[in-house]
């Protein structure tokens, strides 16, 4: 329950059964268990987004593990994702009200405005900001809260390079990252590549950057995407190309079709999952193309396993990434793998060529000619979906729930 003074604007539900006491727990210095370790995560909105899946997941194998958790949700949304709403239901949420009017633009204000309450009230352990969109909230609540902040934990989710970004832009982006470190008390590297990158951007020693491979996938989806099971196509037949995520400028969609329409066959088609302001520029674009009546962008799907079944061929043409969950799930899911360098952990992702070909960011023709010579499954499946083992929620969820552990128990010695 919250507190007789906690703001009226700001709505709480517990749903579900109350965390079971066990792993999940605080120790003190003498490592004995005293009580459930307390997590709060902020998330802006349920908008369809794989950081807020990754998130939610997260937050219930944490509930699962003994932990007491949290959700602060910051603004409804009438595009919410149905999956991200049926997982947000097994957990105790709490929603700002009173958000009408709120959008991409003014959510940071809104959540630095109404979070420090929630926190004074909840007096969680740990503040888990699960991607780049959410340290300004950490740097923030450092500053409002000081001693009474809670000890911060942020997910690297996205590319720090940020070479999309002009000059100045980029200049004063990574100047933001180097006063980040000052404040949040450990970040997490989704990826052994992106540890150096991030030391570099944000001043901060190694010994406060955690290792978490992305839990993108749980150990019952990854079963089900390796059982898929694909009629072998004949040679003269039409491939199906598959791309997934959401329309905006940092996908580059609009390179895909031109890529598409510059190599494809009379009998390839090509699948666009997923919702976003560019959908009336790319719709109009396949038509310009003269590629319409081959492409199909269906929306934001809940469960890509049907859909995954049914490609040959994933690409991504993305600007910059972090390590996106969609190319660990066609690699388990055994599809061929084409994408855009997008992330100095693209190379790991995709075993150094094992498991899927690179092309330089914004090179449509080296993207063309890259699907032109794919082929229609991974050449090796067992190996591919060993590979994706490294990524499931089970594994990373228990590793997440050591780092912070260990945390709170530094933070114990040095305050004993």
């Amino acid at each position: 329950m919250l507190r007789n003074d906690f703001p009226t604007s700001i709505q709480s539900m517990r749903l579900g059964e109350t965390a079971q006491f066990n792993p999940g727990s605080v120790t003190d210095v003498n490592r004995e268990p005293i009580r459930p370790i307390k997590i709060l995560t902020c998330i802006h909105s349920l908008e369809p987004g794989g950081v807020e899946r990754v998130a939610l997941r997260l937050n219930v194998a944490w509930r699962q593990l003994g932990a007491e958790t949290c959700v602060v949700v910051g603004r409804e949304s009438e595009s919410a994702c149905p999956g991200a709403t049926r997982v947000s239901q097994g957990l105790r949420c709490i929603t700002i009200s009173g958000a009408k009017g709120i959008g991409r633009r003014t959510q940071l204000p809104w959540m630095l405005r109404h979070l420090p309450a929630i926190i004074r009230a909840e007096r969680p352990d740990i503040l888990f900001c699960p991607g780049n969109t959410y340290s300004s909230v950490a740097v923030g609540m450092r500053l409002l809260l000081g001693r009474d902040c809670p000890l911060i934990v942020t997910k690297v989710s996205n590319d720090l390079k940020r070479r999309d970004m002009g000059a100045l832009l980029r200049f004063g982006y990574h100047r933001w990252l180097n006063i980040q470190g000052r404040f949040i008390d450990r970040f997490v590297a989704m990826a052994p590549a992106m540890v150096g990158e991030i030391a570099s951007a944000t001043a901060t020693p190694v010994d406060r950057i955690a290792v978490v491979n992305d839990p993108v996938l749980r150990g019952s989806e990854l079963a089900r995407f390796a059982g898929l099971h694909r009629p072998a196509a004949a040679a003269d037949k039409g491939r199906h190309f598959m791309a997934i995520g959401r329309m905006m400028p940092q996908k580059n969609f609009g390179l895909l079709l031109d890529a598409f329409a510059r190599m494809a066959k009379p009998d390839d088609r090509l699948t666009i999952l997923g919702e976003g302001p560019e959908r009336p520029i790319l719709t109009a674009l396949a038509t310009s193309l003269g590629i319409a009546d081959r492409v199909a962008m269906p929306g934001h799907v809940a469960d890509l396993t049907q859909w995954l079944g049914d490609a040959d061929v994933f690409v991504m043409s993305s600007d910059y990434e972090g390590v996106p969950a969609v190319l660990i799930e066609a690699i388990a899911a055994n599809l061929a793998v084409i994408a855009t360098d997008c992330s100095i952990s693209m190379a790991d992702l995709v075993g150094h060529g094992r498991f899927g070909r690179l092309v330089p960011v914004g090179d449509e023709a080296a993207l063309a000619a890259a699907m032109d010579a794919a082929p229609r499954s991974q050449s090796d499946p067992l190996a591919a979906l060993d590979h994706a083992r490294r990524f499931t929620l089970e594994r990373g969820a228990a590793d997440y729930l050591d780092l912070m552990r260990d945390l709170m128990r530094e933070r114990a010695m040095l305050r004993a």
